[in-house]
């Protein structure tokens, strides 16, 4: 068994960073899906949907869910999904190191992933004064 991955995001940010991942890593090791929130979304709405993208990815271990603005729609969807059972750990600031980081570390439990996650946009925000 394995953690899900769910991107909970602004619409295009999503589905671009997880492509861009598939692109480079060729095979995501864990499932994963973007599920974006359009700007003027009813939450109440889009939570069936959202609870269905999060069983889709869900290996057995629960599922780790990157938002990219915390405070925002996709963020405060995110923590209503939090809220129905499935094991869920959130972490926002959502960028390409931090799923890469994610996806090179597929060995990881929920209770780990996170941590992971965070390191990944900390380590791959650089100041280039080339």
């Amino acid at each position: 068994m394995a953690c899900g991955i769910l991107l909970i995001t602004h619409p295009g940010v999503g589905a671009s960073i997880l492509g861009v991942a598939g692109s480079l890593l060729r095979t995501l090791p864990l499932k994963a899906e973007a599920f974006e929130v359009p700007l003027d979304a009813e939450l109440d709405a889009l939570l069936p949907q959202a609870s269905a993208a999060l069983r889709r990815v869900d290996g057995g271990d629960g599922v780790l869910v990157l938002t990219d603005l915390y405070g925002a729609s996709p963020s405060n969807l995110a923590r209503r999904l939090a809220q129905l059972g499935t094991p869920v750990r959130r972490v926002s600031a959502l960028s390409l190191p931090m799923l890469l980081r994610v996806m090179n570390y597929p060995e990881q439990g929920l209770d780990q992933l996170p941590a992971t996650a965070a390191a990944g946009t900390r380590n791959g925000a650089i100041i280039d004064d080339a």
